[in-house]
């Protein structure tokens, strides 16, 4: 059959192309990618999504060019695990970096490291808390000094202040001629004494001795605006990482008092914290934990309603300095006609508490905790994204990486644990999409618990009605949230809930099943060497009756049925098998495509 190959492979191509690829470019170098993070960003907090208080008006013109994701979610707490997920795709429960200071495996790759594979040179100005596998450097060496190591891949790191390294910030100051305090961390907690209203409004509300344009939020955003104007000659990657609005709660002028404490959403939460505390020990353990230690300690941070509302007003003014400063930036992509070629993505690590049911850190089984706003913005030249579009589906930190690879046409690696959200961008719904959000929490080093190091952690299920809670050395918790929206009223131990414990309790063991880490799951070894099968669809071979998977490559073979046996497709570039085309039965290629 002369052609018939050639004319397959065309089949194939058009047949087997995904809609999603619209909005890719045929030369995967065209298109720049900025990618922010805030740090404890609670989902609810953008005026695009009707926040009474808060005031976001460039994410919401982002928003409004872009997709919206209204059921975000973190996948863990603190910091150094959420990002890891973050930033590989994979749940905790896989990629293993279980607190700060957990080191992450070196075999697991990750944005920074797939898109250099694409050849970019991702640059970073902030911070990612990963740290090193203590395999790759000596016992002594200074990565292992501290948990805010710089992730793998992110070669061109343009500046990375943090409490405990504020010298760049610092640095950047002395060259602007302000005096910086002989230890330069306090330039993160120290106020202006005396200041008028502090005493009636709360400490909170006293702003930093500095002005906006000396912050530290100021510092990174100017540093990114540095690089984005002269990025170089080709193509560019930035992470751009925000500490705040992450405690500590200083504000400079006007953000400190850009929000009134009267005007603030009330608390979520029991009439008392000791009522609080009979919910479950593990709450009751935080509670005492957050009172008395830490941080967040009520030494530091009172906990008298006026007080707590100014933190959250001041919170709320962190919030609007940062969406200012990342209005910035976009308006300068837009002077400089780079705009419609960068795809802009915009979330959080994860949420706090602030204040919600007793608590004002992080760690909680609460939605305050896991919660966090998602904003993605890409270029579109075939004029097939949505703008504006907000979606309703649960969506996971997890399914970021895959999405900007799919994005930008590359292959998602097999360890994502997360799906692409393009589908999302462009309209429609990923098929079989979930129907409830997953996160973990290991609090193997929490103080004031009498539990084995390895039997503490907690699951969490949440879907539109119940959210589980399942902990491996304690008891359960069920919220009826329809019923219960501010998860007060644990229903695990009521009879009359048993059927639906167990329900959510197998859902759980379910889902953990089916994600469990798969990096080589995928190979099989056989008469022609390891060949992969990667995951996908399932269905039935016309050969046989043996099950096979989906794999789409937009320039791989006719063929996408990766099945090791199979006798037939030889002259369709998949394996090596001796056989001719026209061994393959006409009805099997007319199903593949569409074209006998």
């Amino acid at each position: 059959m002369p052609g018939l190959i050639e004319k397959l492979q065309k089949a194939q191509q058009n047949h087997h192309e995904p809609k999603e690829k619209l909005i890719r470019d045929e030369n995967m170098g065209t298109k720049n990618l900025l990618f922010i993070t805030s740090d404890q960003w609670r989902g609810e907090c953008l005026s695009a999504l009707g926040h009474p208080t808060v005031k976001t008006p460039n994410l919401d013109a982002l928003a409004a060019d872009g997709v919206i994701f209204r059921n975000h979610f973190a996948q863990c707490t603190p910091c150094g695990p959420s990002r890891a997920s973050l930033f590989t795709g994979m749940y905790l429960q896989n990629h293993r970096s279980v607190t700060n200071g957990t080191p992450l495996d070196a075999r697991h790759t990750n944005v920074a490291l797939e898109f250099r594979k694409l050849g970019y040179d991702p640059a970073l100005v902030g911070y990612t808390d990963t740290t090193q596998d203590p395999r790759l450097y000596a016992a002594g060496d200074p990565v292992y000094k501290t948990y805010e190591g710089i992730l793998p891949g992110f070669h061109r790191v343009l500046a990375m202040p943090s409490e405990n390294f504020p010298e760049p910030w610092a640095e950047w100051l002395e060259e602007r001629g302000y005096k910086v305090p002989e230890d330069p961390r306090d330039l993160y907690y120290e106020s202006v004494k005396g200041y008028p209203g502090a005493e009636s409004r709360g400490k909170t509300y006293a702003p930093a001795p500095y002005s906006k344009e000396e912050s530290e939020t100021a510092f990174v955003t100017d540093k990114a605006e540095k690089f984005i104007r002269r990025p170089g000659h080709r193509p560019w990657f930035l992470h751009i990482s925000y500490l705040k609005p992450h405690r500590p709660y200083l504000a400079t002028e006007p953000y400190n008092g850009l929000y009134h404490p009267d005007d603030v959403p009330d608390f979520r939460r029991a009439p008392s914290a000791d009522e609080e505390a009979k919910q479950h020990p593990f709450l009751a353990n935080q509670l005492e934990q957050s009172l008395n230690k830490g941080y967040y300690r009520a030494g530091i941070y009172p906990r008298d309603e006026k007080s707590m509302r100014q933190l959250r007003a001041t919170y709320y003014g962190l919030m609007t300095e940062v969406d200012d400063n990342i209005g910035k930036l976009i308006a300068l992509l837009k002077e400089t006609g780079q705009y419609e070629t960068t795809v802009i993505v915009f979330v959080s690590d994860h949420g706090v508490q602030l204040g919600d049911h007793h608590l004002l850190g992080i760690g909680s089984y609460f939605d305050q905790t896991l919660h966090i706003p998602l904003i993605i913005r890409a270029p579109d030249e075939e004029m097939q994204m949505q703008r504006g579009r907000v979606v309703d589906a649960f969506t996971e930190n997890v399914d970021i990486l895959p999405t900007l690879l799919d994005i930008f046409g590359a292959d998602i690696p097999m360890q994502c644990d997360g799906r692409s959200l393009v589908p999302f961008l462009l309209g429609g719904t990923p098929k079989k999409w979930r129907t409830e959000v997953h996160w973990e929490v290991d609090f193997r080093y929490a103080e004031g618990l009498d539990i084995d190091f390895e039997a503490s952690s907690f699951n969490v299920i949440r879907d539109n009605h119940y959210k589980y809670v399942h902990f491996a050395a304690m008891p359960p918790l069920l919220f009826d949230l329809n019923n219960d929206p501010d998860e007060l009223h644990n229903l695990a131990g009521d009879p009359a809930h048993t059927e639906t414990v167990l329900k959510y309790a197998q859902k759980m063991l379910s889902w953990r099943m089916v994600n469990d880490e798969r990096t080589l799951t995928h190979m099989l070894a056989g008469p022609n060497g390891v060949v992969e099968r990667p995951h996908g669809g399932k269905g039935k071979c016309y050969m046989s009756s043996s099950p096979f998977h989906v794999i789409v490559k937009p320039a791989g073979p006719v063929c996408n049925l990766q099945c090791q046996y199979c006798f037939y497709l030889d002259k369709v570039n998949l394996y090596p098998q001796k056989r001719f085309v026209s061994d393959v039965p006409r009805s099997f290629l007319k199903s593949i495509s569409g074209f006998i």
